[in-house]
Parts: structure tokens; sequence; C-alpha cells
């Protein structure tokens, strides 16, 4: 007989799972109130409902899956040795005897779904799927692949989806529930009565900066070069009036551009390239304005790499060129955005009123995590280490390592990538700061703000640019997160809303 051990369930968590034993559910809960336990608790209940079957238990990353396991070890009686990781760093052979002999495996969905279109496993004997982080779950994404097996192969099935953040509009959530077979939606928002004295409080507040006068002078000058060809779009028959067109504008045109491409329409080619050229003055203008000049720099560099007709465009820019021999003279005089200089005082005050401290700083490129880390570390007291991704170059097993370290004191400051956004609980975090906003996803929002505050009161600082497209973008989140709020408000009011949505 499995059982619940070390930890008392939370009232809302018995309710949820109630609901859960019976349908198929989409487990909505804010940051930090324990959806994983709430699977733990459906989890052990399933398998003593059905001897002999299987958990298994989807989540994106390896950090998050030894998370997920160290909890299952440490809440419940089930033998170590029957709770294992699936990731692809093992090899296929041994994958299917880790799956046949666990009870509880906890995989990444890519490598579930390899071994799945490979015949190497089968879910017939899993009574229960759990799937982290739900708003993954689009059409093609594993998660939707894995679900797909999962109702044709299992024999006696229930899924459960997780998230904090389903997703902006009522559409994208219905998505989630339409790929993963759920009949059932449990939300319980921060001001609930059931979860409203289990939430820590958050302090938010975002500090605005001013760009110093010689960038505003590149800025200018990187705003000349992009109005100048902007003109161009007319030859396209593109019409709009230049001072409201938008990113997405282009992008979009750069879509349709690609139909007629297909059509072999030869105007298509040309503008194809020019929107290109486009977002490429575009992009160094953001990076100027959200990240700094070093960031302008690199970008500049991966220019001179790439053999498209924007790139050798921009490259032979003679107006470019000036402006990047100007970015390079003040990178040589130590100009740095002034996010930085902000950043590091505000680091080194928190650590200066309270000692024990950890604080994450969220950044979108490593570019400027590196720069970060160099202006940083080993400045009052700061004690400073990276979180990036595989790619970036930080194997999984190290990004295990770096959170514990964090987790443990021996860093006192994480500069974390998008890696260091989703599920992952690091232990004792208090402040955030967001170097920048990231995107305009009201998702990644969420997702980073739930970092802090886990188990006390915590702050949240946003550090913005002063007339740039990043106080739009901080807008444009708030907005997409108040009409999120908005529909999961109706969803849990309305009870039609937990029908089967198929």
């Amino acid at each position: 007989m499995f059982e619940i051990k070390n930890y008392k369930p939370r009232g809302y968590q018995e309710n949820i799972v109630k609901t859960a034993l019976y349908h198929n559910t989409l487990i909505i809960l804010p940051t930090g109130l324990g959806k994983t336990k709430t699977a733990i608790l459906l989890a052990v209940k399933r398998l003593n409902e059905y001897s002999n079957t299987q958990v298994l238990f989807l989540t994106p990353t390896k950090p998050l899956a030894a998370q997920i396991i160290k909890e299952f070890q440490e809440n419940t009686n089930i033998e170590e040795e029957y709770v294992q990781m699936l990731t692809g760093v093992i090899s296929p052979k041994k994958r299917i005897d880790v799956f046949r002999q666990s009870k509880i495996i906890i995989a990444t969905p890519q490598t579930i779904q390899k071994d799945l279109e490979n015949s190497r496993i089968s879910l017939e004997d899993v009574s229960l799927l759990v799937i982290d982080e739900a708003h993954r779950s689009k059409e093609n994404y594993a998660n939707t692949k894995v679900a797909s097996f999962y109702s044709k192969q299992a024999r006696n099935q229930r899924i459960i989806a997780l998230t904090a953040s389903p997703g902006g509009t009522k559409e994208k959530i219905d998505d989630v529930c339409k790929n993963l077979f759920i009949e059932k939606v449990e939300i319980r928002e921060e001001q609930h009565k059931e979860v409203s004295k289990y939430v820590q409080k958050k302090e938010i507040k975002w500090i605005e900066v001013e760009l110093p006068k010689e960038m505003k002078e590149i800025h200018k000058a990187i705003k000349e070069v992009y109005k100048s060809r902007l003109k161009d779009l007319t030859k396209l028959g593109f019409h709009k009036p230049m001072n409201v067109i938008s990113k997405t504008d282009i992008l979009k045109l750069q879509v349709q551009l690609r139909k007629e491409i297909e059509n072999r329409n030869q105007i298509a080619f040309y503008g194809i390239s020019l929107t290109s050229y486009l977002l490429k003055v575009d992009y160094l203008l953001e990076l100027l304005e959200t990240q700094g000049l070093e960031a302008v720099q690199k970008y500049w560099e991966k220019l001179k790499t790439e053999s498209s007709k924007a790139a050798k465009a921009l490259f032979n820019n003679k107006e470019i060129k000036d402006i990047m021999e100007k970015n390079n003279e003040l990178i040589k005089k130590g100009m740095k955005h002034p996010k930085l200089g902000i950043l590091r005082e505000t680091a080194i005050s928190e650590l200066n009123s309270n000692p024990e401290a950890k604080i994450i700083i969220f950044a979108n490129y490593r570019s400027t995590i590196e720069e970060i880390l160099r202006y940083i570390n080993d400045e009052g007291g700061i004690k400073a280490v990276k979180l990036i991704g595989q790619k970036s170059g930080l194997s999984q097993k190290e990004q295990i390592e770096t959170i514990k370290s964090f987790a443990e004191g021996k860093y006192n400051v994480m500069v974390a990538s998008q890696v260091g956004e989703e599920g992952l609980d690091i232990c004792g975090a208090n402040l955030a700061i967001m170097f920048d906003q990231g995107s305009s996803s009201e998702i990644r929002k969420i997702q980073r703000y739930g970092r802090v505050a886990r188990l006390e009161s915590g702050k949240i600082i946003s550090l913005l640019t002063k007339d740039t497209r990043e106080i739009g973008y901080y807008w444009a989140i708030k907005r997409k997160e108040n009409t999120m709020r908005g529909i999961l408000r109706k969803m849990q009011a309305d009870k039609e809303s937990q029908s089967i949505l198929r």
C-alpha cells in the first residue's frame, strides 16, 4: 500500500483530487501552491486502486524532473529504485529497461514520444499521465503526441495537466483541453478563499531608466536608417502610414510575401529581402534599448557571417558602419546601459539589509547574462552564478548543480535565462529583478514572477528603458495577464466550463 508522508494535503488539493479521480483534469494553480504535490496525491491513489500499474510524469527539463523525483522520494513511501528519470541522455536500450521496472517515471516529453514512435515502450499499464507546464501542449508538441498515444493504449486512463498560466485567450485554453483530452477544469486564483491564506505577499514595482545622450544619438541614427528603407514598402503596395507601422505588420507582410514566392511572383523576392533588412535594423534598435552596446556589437559580428542579401546590404550600409564605429568607441570608454548600474545598486542594497537574501535576475540573452555577471560579481558581497540552457553551454547536470548551490547559499545571486522561468522551486529566493521583459508574453511573466515569494514574502522589480518599446511591452503584458485572469474567473464561475471541452 502506497502512502503520503511528511506532508499534510491542503483542502483545495484534496478537492481537486476528488475531481481528477474521475475525470481528465486541467489544474490551474498559482505558482508555489503545490501543483506537483496535488499530482503526487492522485498518483498514490491511482497506484493503490490499480495494482501493477505505473505513473508517467512529463516535464520539460531535467532540472524540473530532478525536482519532481525529490518530491516523490520525500513525500511518498515508494522505494527510490522505483522512481526513475528518463531523458534523451540515456540510451534507448537502457530506457526500455528503466521504463519497465519503474512505478513512477519522470520524463521529458520528447524522449517518451520517440520511444513510443519506435515501439520501444507501451503505455498500456500507465494508470496516470501527468503533464507538467501544460500550456506547452500545442497541436504538434510532444506533450500532445504522447497524450494521443496514451488515449489509444492505456487500459486504465487518467490524465491531469498542470499549469499556472494556461494562455491569454479562451481559444488557447480550449486548445490545451482538446489536445490533452481534458474533461474538467479546476481553477484556483490567488484570491480564492481556499488558497488565499497560503499565498505569500509580493511587492511589485518598476524602475524607469534613461539612456545617456551618446546612446540616444546612436538610437536616433539607427532609426533614421530604418525610416529611410521603410518608405520602400510602398513599392510592394503597402501604404499604411509610416509612423504606425509596427514590427508585427512587417512580420505579417513577410508571411504574405513567402506565399507569393510560391506563386513565382518576382517582386516578392525583393519584398522578402526588404522586410528582412527592416527586421534586422529594428532588432539593432531593440538590443540598444533593452540590452546595451555590447549586445549591439555581438549582433553586428553575427551579421558578418550571414550570407543573406539583407545581411550583406546592412553590412555594406555606410550609415550603419559609422554607427557601429561610434558604438565600439563607447564600449571602449566603458559606457554601459544604465540598467546595469541600477541592477548592481539594488542587489547590494538588498544584501546589505538582509545578508541571507537570495536574488534572481532574469535576462533574455546569453551575452547580456555574461555582461551582468562581469559587472556585478564580487561587488558589495555579491556572489553571482549563471543559469542558462544546454544550447547556451550549461549541461542539465550543471543546471541542477547550479540550482542546488544557489539554494544552499554558495551563491546569493543567480542570473537566469528562460530555463530558470518554468516550474523550478528555487528555495528561499526573495527578490527577482527583470533586466528585460523577455517578450510580450503574459505566460513568461507569470513564470518569472513565480520564482520568488514561495515560502515567504518577496519583491519583484522590473527595469524599463524610458521612451522605448520596453514600456509598451510592460503594459501589453499586464493587459494580456488581466485578460487571462478575467477568462479564468469566468471559467471558475461558469459551471458549463467544467463539462467536456472537446
